[in-house]
């Protein structure tokens, strides 16, 4: 086999090979899932609040390690606003510090649990700057739900 012959016969299978490595890049890329889950707060304590906390974090880290996207977003209402109340929250700096480290985390709190809690308290309830604020937390998370989101309550 002449030398000449030798580099086509090796530039075409250059050639196979990378477009075969491109074929497994993409369908590796098509293959990765994008996850979704919704987290409930509804308790005002700090234990459940940081295990709600936990859960994202670890749902994070289970899904980056093999490749595929998350989103997550923790809902709180009824007791459980207390979590993203700026003047009473027990997980404040926790909450702060996850919103800035996890792009993939939403934290929303419910505007019906804020008015009744205005009203009962006579003044404004101040939020977290981190936390989305909803009409009605309960139907949030309905709606996430009938759109394929994962439940998950602490």
């Amino acid at each position: 086999m002449t030398l000449r012959r030798k580099s086509r016969l090796l530039g075409a299978l250059w050639g196979v090979l990378m477009t075969l490595a491109a074929s497994v890049a993409l369908a590796t890329h098509e293959d990765r899932k994008v996850h979704h889950v919704v987290i409930q707060v509804t308790e005002d304590d700090p234990a459940v609040m940081n295990l709600a906390l936990s859960n994202a974090v670890n749902v994070s880290q289970h899904y980056t390690e093999f490749g595929d996207e998350v989103e997550i977003d923790i809902v709180a209402y009824g007791p459980g606003l207390n979590m993203l109340r700026d003047d009473t929250s027990p997980v404040k700096a926790r909450v702060k510090s996850m919103a800035e480290s996890l792009p993939n985390l939403t934290f929303t709190a419910c505007g019906n649990t804020i008015s009744t809690l205005e009203k009962a308290e006579g003044k404004a309830v101040p939020i977290l700057p981190q936390a989305k604020i909803v009409k009605t937390g309960v139907a949030h998370i309905m709606e996430l739900q009938e759109s394929g989101w994962t439940y998950v309550r602490p």
